[in-house]
């Protein structure tokens, strides 16, 4: 982050935790307010970007995670996951695919894992290359999508979900993304970090109101997008997380398809990651048992302004939208989130 972006987003009322703007002290309005009038302003920099090129790069990305990358063309993007060759899960990443690169939106502190990971399987003929260029970029997300006639947004905004174009935003060449990393319809937005503080200001001067890394967390747990170190971790597959989104079925081999596919013909997920609403915080890695049985962990909680609201993943067989469950001295109730699904396709 440049000292001059830290300073607007100071001015702005910005809490800072590790130098990561926590909250702006009015996080609950601003989400309260996303109006098809407005907008809301989160910065997402401390999330890595690895640019990835070279001849081989879609065929390499192909091989290395669950989505299709062979039908991919440039402007186009997808959500795909990294997983283990026992398909267990690393992190879900954004895949942005141009002309000449492929950029990747991962999760925070995971851009030297992921780099380490996909180095050790680049072969002395591959034509790949990776660069991690997190400090050299910023990220930020728009949620809503009010600000799309204002920002000259129209045109990236009637396109599928995480396709993209360069564009001046302000003067600033922005790459434009449509979707804002959650459920909430958006926009992500990667530029220059030299151009850092000139797009925000933009930003906020057409409308956007800032919200903290806190307030992307809370919601994140709503909506109940698996995060890596939670919900994504070496104990648990990709259909487990409910990412079906992420997951081709028919593309062949990859690292890690062998299970995934075996789970898939088999039907055996044996867990699901679900949403709780509670009347109380619980610790993570909590015991949820209904009745006397054990049938889950929780991995993330929150408060809202409806009461807290947890991830777990629970047994298969114990799922029952609206079941009465017990997370520690707290009570819950099993509910749905949308970012994930438990449909088998």
């Amino acid at each position: 982050m440049t000292q001059t972006l830290q300073d607007l987003q100071t001015e702005a009322g910005a809490i800072f935790i590790n130098n990561i703007p926590a909250h702006f002290g009015n996080d609950a309005a601003v989400i309260e307010q996303i109006t098809p009038g407005k907008a809301g302003l989160c910065d997402r920099s401390h999330w890595g970007r690895i640019q990835v090129t070279g001849d081989d790069r879609l065929r390499f990305l192909h091989n290395q995670t669950t989505h299709d990358f062979n039908l991919l063309k440039s402007g186009q993007g997808c959500d795909t996951v990294f997983v283990t060759s026992t398909g267990r899960t690393i992190d879900l990443v954004t895949a942005y695919v141009s002309e000449d690169a492929v950029l990747l939106l991962v999760s925070p502190s995971y851009n030297s894992q992921l780099m380490e990971w996909m180095d050790r399987f680049i072969f002395f003929a591959d034509k790949v290359e990776l660069q991690d260029v997190t400090e050299s970029t910023v990220a930020f997300s728009l949620l809503g999508n009010g600000l799309t006639a204002a920002l000259g947004l129209e045109a990236i905004a009637q396109q599928p979900y995480a396709s993209h174009q360069v564009m001046a935003i302000g003067g600033v060449e922005v790459r434009v993304a449509r979707g804002s990393g959650l459920i909430t319809p958006g926009y992500t937005l990667i530029a220059a970090t030299s151009d850092a503080a000139q797009l925000w200001q933009t930003l906020t001067a057409a409308g956007a109101q800032p919200f903290g890394s806190q307030t992307w967390e809370q919601l994140r747990i709503q909506q109940g997008r698996p995060a890596a170190g939670q919900e994504l971790t070496d104990a648990v597959n990709p259909l487990e997380a409910g990412l079906w989104q992420t997951i081709s079925l028919s593309k062949g081999c990859y690292i890690g398809q062998e299970t995934i596919a075996r789970l898939h013909a088999y039907r055996g997920v044996k867990q699901q990651l679900w949403g709780i609403k509670m009347n109380a915080a619980a610790e993570l890695d909590s015991l949820i048992t209904s009745g006397e049985e054990k049938i889950g962990k929780l991995t993330s909680c929150t408060q809202t302004s409806e009461g807290h609201f947890g991830l777990a993943y629970i047994r298969t067989k114990a799922v029952t939208p609206g079941l009465k469950v017990t997370i520690g001295s707290a009570e819950g109730e099993l509910v749905a989130v949308p970012f994930v699904s438990h449909e088998y396709p």
